[in-house]
């Protein structure tokens, strides 16, 4: 359980890029599949060829925004619905990232000096100490996440989210707002990806197949039970979503009829409960719950304050 605790924590760093396109800017970016593996493959080839790890994972997180950029001038410049952009990038970074890791499939880790190696040496992962240093980086990425969504780019972000053509008639660049949100979001999916490999001990070229599943089901789940109204309990809610869905993943898979290649199942389902459960009457009564429908609400209002 302490594992799936420490994945829930470093996963959420992923989740809350996630939540910022698909919660702030209402973009359904599939481009996460694609910007994950970067930011493992770039982090674990750097390693492996004698860079620093805190170097390699910058770096990684660097590749993660450039990968955004990319799906940010495809749909604002190019005129490409963002879907379809997403995808068209996550195609072309599977072919990159092949092109990053030397044409391996796979790069190990395990003999090579990391961020996680204090961690193994010392025996602290799985144990409480790992686990609040993991917490550590993530509240850390989520107050950098608060911030920035009340300065004047973020409230104009989710201005844009919420109502693009009334952001832009305020003079407002909503192609700018669109461009920086994606790269954000997707260095952090890229810096998550870095750390995953550090910490499993290996880069693998279909590692981030699926990711953006596990992102939505941390902010769904993580908003329908802890809440959403505030951005600052928004943004907690999506790091204890996060850890909620390793430990209900973990506790799925020790029932004998599931297997490890379920998880992509039980995924969908968590998703697919957390999205019809707000809808029931009874679940509507619940405060937590009936926060979801007020989201909306709420950016609507913070739009029209930037307007004025």
């Amino acid at each position: 359980m302490y594992t799936a605790v420490e994945l829930g924590l470093i996963y959420a760093i992923m989740a809350l890029g996630v939540y910022l396109t698909f919660r702030i800017l209402d973009f359904p970016d599939l481009t996460v599949d694609g910007s994950f593996t970067t930011g493992a493959s770039v982090a674990a080839i750097m390693i492996v060829n004698g860079a620093p790890p805190l170097l390699s994972t910058v770096a990684a997180f660097v590749a993660g925004l450039l990968a955004g950029v990319v799906t940010g001038l495809l749909h604002t410049k190019g005129k490409i619905n963002g879907l379809l952009a997403g995808i068209l990038t996550m195609i072309a970074l599977y072919s990159i990232n092949l092109r990053i890791m030397g044409g391996s499939a796979n790069i190990p880790l395990l003999r090579q000096d990391t961020l996680i190696t204090p961690l193994r040496e010392n025996d602290w992962l799985g144990t409480w100490v790992s686990i609040a240093i993991f917490a550590l980086v993530a509240i850390a990425v989520k107050l950098f996440l608060d911030w920035f969504l009340h300065t004047d780019m973020g409230l104009a972000m989710q201005a844009t989210g919420d109502n693009q053509e009334m952001i832009r008639s305020f003079g407002v660049s909503t192609d700018r707002t669109k461009i920086v949100g994606l790269a954000i979001s997707n260095g952090f999916v890229a810096l998550c990806g870095a750390l995953i490999a550090q910490y499993q001990g290996f880069s693998d070229i279909s590692m981030g197949i699926g990711l953006i599943l596990v992102g939505l089901a941390s902010v769904i789940v993580g908003q329908a039970v802890f809440g959403s109204r505030l951005i600052f309990i928004s943004t907690l809610a999506v790091i204890l979503g996060s850890i909620a869905y390793r430990v209900f993943i973990t506790l799925a898979l020790q029932i004998e009829w599931f297997d490890p290649s379920d998880v992509k199942l039980i995924s969908s389902v968590l998703v697919i409960v957390a999205l019809i459960l707000p809808q029931w009457k009874f679940f509507k009564r619940l405060p937590t719950f009936n926060t979801l429908k007020k989201t909306k609400t709420s950016a609507k209002a913070r739009g029209s304050y930037v307007g004025n």
